[in-house]
């Protein structure tokens, strides 16, 4: 009898020595689909997993099959023409002398019933395709099952993606101690693992958050998760997460009972990297300088040069999926885009640094993005606004990443240049590229041209977080240089008016002022001179505010700028709305709308052309116009996800709601409003004192007139609702969530569902008798007994349903199938109760 390396006969499944966590979903996909297939491929990153699922499915499949199961490893093999070899050692056949060695295990296998696991193809690829390829005509009883990074691409391949483990979402960080896991195997992995390391650990509301960082640090790895649990012997759990900078160096050592390129996270990803050819190398070493996903136009774009042609791209990232060190990612239109695991992206930095070629590629990715930038703002009052504000918001990280890329230039621009650079950026033997920011700063070059981005979706913080960085970077002093610095000093202005800290905006736009009327610039003079206007307006200087923003329009008007005229439109009557004279308002919203045009559909301009118009019109007692305008804006402003925007139209129509005598909406939408405002994380109604107050007057009346209980539910309910659901809610014209209809073509699922009934069609059948528990009242507990499964699972269903559906508590669930709920007191109806 042979035996392999771990002194187990070979061939034999080896025990689990560790419990097998999660992996629930897939492990059913795997176990169907070997019921249907007779060649299944699990693929996957290096740690993800692969292995680890295949051999548990088998322990459950292996009882299907009358001769059982046979495991054959093949990482230690290195020759391919070894591989029937290695197959007849795994089947216990003896070595044949006269015939070959396939020969006698195709003989062996035709008359058998039988599950063969080839485990790790990815470097004896070709073999094993060939080998499937013989073997499966010739056993009918044969099934295989695969583990590789990339698929054996034979005819009848059933190809299976191991992805990482799940995390919970991003913004539940904290969690009681008994659902201390609950929504994510990646958490409940190292929870089981860090309690084998360190006696009586358990995760605890104190410790859940910097385990949950660590994990997402860790993207959800099994092999990186667990040798970082292996730490804990010698560091605290804080401390483990505050090294994460560098994982490779953290995470060296594994045990030595692991396979040899299982011992650290870096021989695990090196392995996936010798099997790339040395143009797959380079891309993926390119490839590391986004942050998040990217698409192919933006690999040519930053990943080529002289080495690596643009249309060469294409075929080496389509290998590079393959092999799965790319992972691909299908985004809502349907379209592909793509993303490296955080760990090995690390290694693609590591690879790059160590060729010189850092600072090249970091280049390009600024130029990149600068470009869209560009072409953003000078599309930014058109019909294209709503496609570019998309896909640059899909963008997002990698914006983020220019920015950080380009202070770090500035910053090393002004310290003394090194005596010798070594190595070119672009490789050896290759001249740098031009520099077009010779003449500027490249952070204020972004910054000057992203004010269009962060003011689509009300980023208001993060955009002056940047800001505040590319003001203090060193810059040239040049014109193109000061012309970005007034451009960002004028739109921090603004964004600190739009927050509420009116006076922080009056030293950054007086500078910008001043920087414009050196460089005889009309169009920046008028930005910068109307947004002081801006400031004074928000903090009660209506008059002065109104002759500022008069002496603006005027620059404005002879610039022949559209958008600056139109925003100078609601500007302007918003100051007058503000100073009590809502008839010029309407006139001057009424102005910028006729600049549109009727068919226009720009969003930004014109939901806020619309909202002030809300605005005017209620000050004239016009509640019906009023609430035309604000549903007609808040449509607009919802499309761009803008959070400013949408807080500002919820609460003009909960105040037309209030006075239309409606006042459970009233006490929805200002719920829904206050939820905006504090995910806006700034001040309410950008600090203007007069709104504050009115919105205190309303959600008093409404209150006395629902009664303190009806009201905080109903305000309760409205806090609970996404911004898509808020605004579904708003423009349905709803008194309630229950009757909320839904929008023809609207892909959101939520409350509209419980009227039409629609909503359970996206569930499977186990998820569907999941919630119908659900709705009989049961909790999380009582339905994992009822279903004899594991309380983690149900949870995992809930949690499951509620994405599906769109939801946010329990409740929801129960209206959609038309049951009675337990009661407004009932924990069971409560959001958190998923958990219970």
């Amino acid at each position: 009898m042979a035996f392999g390396f771990s002194g187990r006969p070979s061939g034999q499944l080896p025990g689990e020595v560790t419990s097998f966590v999660g992996r629930e979903s897939e492990l059913a996909d795997v176990l169907r689909t070997l019921e249907q297939s007779r060649l299944v491929t699990l693929t996957g990153p290096g740690g993800v997993g692969k292995t680890r699922l295949a051999l548990h499915s088998a322990r459950t499949a292996g009882e299907g099959f009358a001769d059982g199961v046979r495991l054959v490893e093949l990482s230690g093999l290195k020759d391919p023409e070894l591989l029937p070899h290695t197959l007849a050692s795994a089947l216990e056949l003896p070595e044949q002398n006269t015939r070959p060695q396939i020969d006698a295990v195709v003989e062996y296998l035709a008359r058998r019933e039988l599950l063969l696991i080839l485990d790790t193809c990815e470097h004896v690829l070709d073999a094993c395709a060939l080998l499937a390829d013989l073997l499966l005509p010739e056993a009918p009883g044969l099934t295989l099952m695969a583990t590789s990074r990339q698929p054996l691409d034979v005819p009848g391949e059933h190809v299976l993606s191991v992805p990482p483990l799940p995390l919970p979402p991003e913004e539940d960080a904290a969690g009681g101690q008994e659902g201390a896991t609950a929504g994510g195997d990646a958490l409940a992995l190292f929870a089981d693992r860090a309690a084998a390391v360190v006696p009586g650990f358990t995760l605890t509301p104190a410790n859940r958050g910097p385990a949950l960082t660590l994990c997402r640090r860790l993207d959800g790895i099994p092999l990186a998760i667990e040798l970082a649990t292996v730490r804990l012997r010698a560091l605290p759990l804080e401390e483990l997460v505050q090294r994460l900078g560098d994982t490779f160096a953290l995470l060296a050592g594994g045990r030595l009972t692991t396979l040899s390129r299982h011992q650290t996270l870096r021989t695990t990803i090196g392995w996936s990297h010798e099997l790339c050819t040395a143009s797959e190398r380079l891309l993926w070493a390119r490839l590391s300088v986004f942050s998040g996903t990217f698409d192919l136009a933006a690999a040519e774009r930053v990943c080529t040069d002289d080495r690596l042609p643009a249309g060469e791209v294409v075929r080496l990232l389509i290998g590079l999926v393959d092999k799965s060190v790319v992972l691909r990612v299908e985004n809502e239109e349907g379209g592909a885009r793509y993303r490296l695991l955080d760990t090995i992206r690390e290694y693609g930095a590591e690879w790059l640094k160590s060729i010189g070629g850092t600072a090249a590629c970091r280049r390009r990715l600024i130029e990149h993005c600068h470009n869209r930038l560009r072409h953003f703002e000078e599309h930014f009052a058109t019909d294209e606004q709503l496609p570019l504000f998309r896909a640059l918001a899909a963008d997002r990280d990698n914006l983020r990443a220019a920015v950080e890329y380009a202070l770090e230039e500035a910053a090393s621009r002004a310290l003394p240049a090194p005596v010798s650079r070594g190595t070119h950026d672009g490789g050896p033997g290759t001249a740098l590229p031009a520099d077009p920011y010779q003449h500027t700063s490249p952070p204020l070059a972004l910054t000057a041209s992203m004010w269009t981005y962060w003011a689509c979706g009300g980023l208001l913080a993060e955009a002056r977080y940047w800001m505040d960085k590319a003001i203090a970077a060193p810059s040239p002093s040049s014109p193109g240089s000061a012309t970005d610095r007034a451009k960002t000093l004028t739109w921090y202005g603004l964004f600190c008016i739009m927050a509420g800290s009116h006076e922080t905006s009056l030293e950054p736009l007086r500078e910008a002022h001043a920087i414009a009327r050196r460089l005889g610039d009309p169009l920046l003079t008028a930005w910068a001179v109307g947004f002081e206007g801006s400031a004074l307006n928000y903090r009660g200087e209506h008059e002065r505010a109104l002759a500022m923003t008069d002496d603006a329009v005027a620059i404005m008007r002879s610039t022949g700028d559209q958008l600056t005229f139109l925003m100078a439109c609601y500007a302007k009557g918003f100051a007058y709305a503000l100073a009590g004279r809502p008839d010029e308002a309407v006139t001057a919203c009424e102005e910028g709308l006729r600049l549109l045009g009727t068919s226009s559909e720009e969003r930004w301009n014109q939901g806020y052309l619309y909202l002030v118009k809300g605005f005017a019109h209620i000050l004239r007692g016009e509640r019906e116009e009023c609430a035309a305008a604000a549903l007609r804006a808040v449509r607009l402003k919802g499309d761009l996800g803008d959070v400013i925007g949408v807080a500002y139209c919820l609460s003009l129509l909960a105040w037309v709601a209030s006075a239309q005598g409606r006042h459970r909406r009233a006490a929805v939408l200002l719920g829904a409003t206050t939820e905006q405002w504090r995910i806006s994380g700034d001040s309410s109604y950008g600090g203007i004192t007069s709104l504050q107050f009115l919105s205190e007057a309303v959600s008093s009346d409404v209150c006395g007139a629902l009664g303190q209980e009806r009201y905080d539910r109903a305000f309760r309910q409205g806090g609970q609702l996404s911004l898509e659901q808020a605004v579904l809610f708003a423009v349905g014209d709803a008194d309630s969530l229950s009757t909320l209809p839904r929008q023809p073509g609207d892909s959101s699922k939520g409350s509209a569902a419980a009227e039409h009934g629609e909503g359970t069609g996206a569930l499977t059948r186990r998820e569907r008798e999941v919630a119908e528990l659900v709705a009989e009242g049961l909790s999380n507990r009582e339905i994992a007994e009822r279903l004899v499964v594991s309380k983690r699972t149900a949870d995992a269903h809930i949690e499951h349903i509620l994405a599906k559906l769109g939801f946010s508590s329990r409740a929801q669930i129960t209206a959609l199938l038309g049951k009675e709920a337990t009661g407004p007191a009932s924990p069971r109806t409560e959001p958190d109760a998923r958990r219970t």
